[in-house]
């Protein structure tokens, strides 16, 4: 047993109230610590000091809201109570709002100091705000006199037990303004322009006492306020013990399969359970009702299924789905299948993440089929995040057991090479399955061949295949010949009869499929 006889007591945690901050915080704010906020004008710094204060008192804690030569209480409380959060009853019990400027302009930083240290400890206040502290800054004679004052404020708050968060505009200069080095911890806001939009942006600068989530973080502001969205790269580290049991353990993994059963064939029983699947092809290939067939089968084996996709509304991929007899409505009732669509510009990639990931975790899904990986892209206000983005997302999946399907557009509809968009071509090497969809024309007509162009840790067949889509959703051909004959363009008419088209599958002219 270990002697803790001799150890400081752990400090302990404030939370925020708001998820994804206390996320980036491991658990919230230390109790009696000072913290300064500092941010543009719109940055958001009002909203969340009051924020914080009605989150506190929710939970049980008090809180006081102090302004100096900011906008009035009564203003300020126009303002706020569209979120919310706000609500009157805690106002002048558990939540006090006081201003400070008259005790500051006549007795200086002493007088205010003296407040602060009286209001606190009258209102037993567990929290404390002040808002607009650059006027007591402005106020001060001399840089000796601000820092006693900070220094004295952060001793009261310690034995008080109050945590101490301080509102200030930020200014380029000097990382060693006293305000920044004294404080416990400092959280900037940040506003960015990004092709035409405004990315707003959180990071926590330092944080004494505690670890933290580094770098920025998206956050947005919403009727309930601030809603932090953290990096989905920091958020989605994975140790060796969380791997699941099919990328730990030497047994082989059990197979999900897609539901065409030539395909399955090639195959060699369908794709490996966790693993990672691209769907290459252009656009009309069949990628959508391929991840839709996989949907279908996984769910025919017991699994839940999600479809998270960009390009297609629950209604339209419903209807699609009944139209080839794969049971969407009896699916969706059941509980077994969701439909998630995404907007395609609306959201930044820890949004969808966060939703994608909640989703699987609430329903316990293990086959999943993101339709247009591009849809990431879309969102992204800086490319160079995709492939770590993806990376970490993909990494997250495999933790969780699902075996996932993402359909990939490539740009070129009859080109004899795969060439891969430039901002997702890394993403190859981190995925386990790749198939390959394509249209080929032939003596005027259009035809549709598949191939598994990688399977990682398992045999497959490597032949071309002509597909078709009919009344009952994708068909592969059992053979290569077709495909042999639409790539060398030498179908052997002389074994057909003319006027009447050959079986699909054999050595003649290929058939042509219905379309999409």
């Amino acid at each position: 047993m270990i002697d803790t006889s001799d150890q400081l007591p752990v400090p302990q945690r404030i939370p925020s109230g708001i998820t994804g901050l206390d996320r980036i915080l491991h658990g919230g704010f230390l109790k009696g610590g000072s913290y300064l906020i500092m941010g543009p004008p719109g940055a958001g710094k009002t909203i969340l000091g009051n924020q914080l204060c009605f989150n506190h008192v929710a939970a049980g804690g008090r809180a006081i809201y102090l302004t100096l030569l900011a906008e009035t209480n009564s203003r300020m409380f126009a303002h706020i109570q569209t979120f919310s959060y706000f609500t009157l009853t805690p106002i002048a019990d558990t939540l006090s709002y006081l201003s400070g400027y008259s005790v500051l302009e006549q007795e200086g930083l002493e007088g205010l100091t003296a407040l602060l240290r009286s209001e606190m400890r009258s209102r037993r206040a567990t929290l404390l705000v002040i808002d607009g502290i650059v006027t007591a800054a402005q106020a001060a004679p001399t840089v000796h006199e601000w820092k006693k004052f900070l220094y004295d404020l952060n001793v009261a708050a310690e034995i008080l037990g109050c945590a101490t968060f301080l509102l200030m505009q930020f200014e380029e200069g000097p990382a060693s303004q006293p305000e920044q080095t004294m404080v416990d911890g400092l959280i900037e806001l940040k506003i960015r322009s990004m092709d035409m939009r405004s990315v707003r942006e959180l990071q926590v600068r330092k944080f004494r006492g505690s670890a933290f989530l580094e770098g920025g973080h998206n956050f947005a502001i919403t009727q309930e306020g601030l809603v932090v969205h953290p990096r989905a790269e920091a958020v989605l580290a994975v140790s060796p013990a969380e791997l699941p049991k099919p990328l730990a353990s030497m047994e082989q993994p059990t197979r999900m399969g897609v539901g065409v059963t030539q395909l399955d064939e090639m195959l060699r029983g369908g794709l490996p359970s966790s693993s990672l699947t691209l769907l290459l092809g252009s656009s009309g290939t069949g990628k959508t009702l391929l991840g839709c067939h996989f949907l279908a089968q996984g769910i025919a084996q017991g699994q839940k299924a999600l479809y998270f996709g960009f390009n297609e509304t629950p209604a339209q991929l419903m209807r699609k789905m009944t139209r080839f007899k794969l049971d969407a409505s009896r699916f969706v009732a059941a509980g077994q299948l969701e439909l998630l669509w995404q907007p395609p510009v609306q959201d930044f990639l820890d949004v969808l993440a966060e939703r994608l990931l909640n989703a699987i975790q609430r329903l316990g899904v293990k086959c999943l089929f993101i339709d247009g990986i591009g849809g990431f892209q879309r969102t992204v206000a800086s490319t160079d995040r995709l492939d770590l983005f993806l990376t970490a997302l993909f990494t997250a999946l495999r933790t969780l057991d699902v075996t996932t399907v993402c359909s990939v557009e490539l740009p070129d509809l009859f080109s004899p090479t795969v060439t891969l968009p430039q901002t997702i071509s890394g993403t190859t090497a981190m995925v386990e399955n790749i198939l390959l969809l394509r249209h080929v024309e032939l003596h005027s007509q259009l035809y549709r061949l598949i191939s598994i162009m990688k399977m990682r840790e398992s045999g497959y067949d490597p032949a071309i295949r002509e597909f078709r889509i009919t009344d009952h959703g994708i068909e592969v051909a059992s053979t290569f010949a077709s495909a042999e004959a639409i790539l060398t363009g030498i179908a052997r008419f002389s074994t057909v009869t003319p006027g009447v088209p050959p079986a699909f599958g054999t050595s003649g002219a290929p058939s042509q499929g219905q379309q999409l």
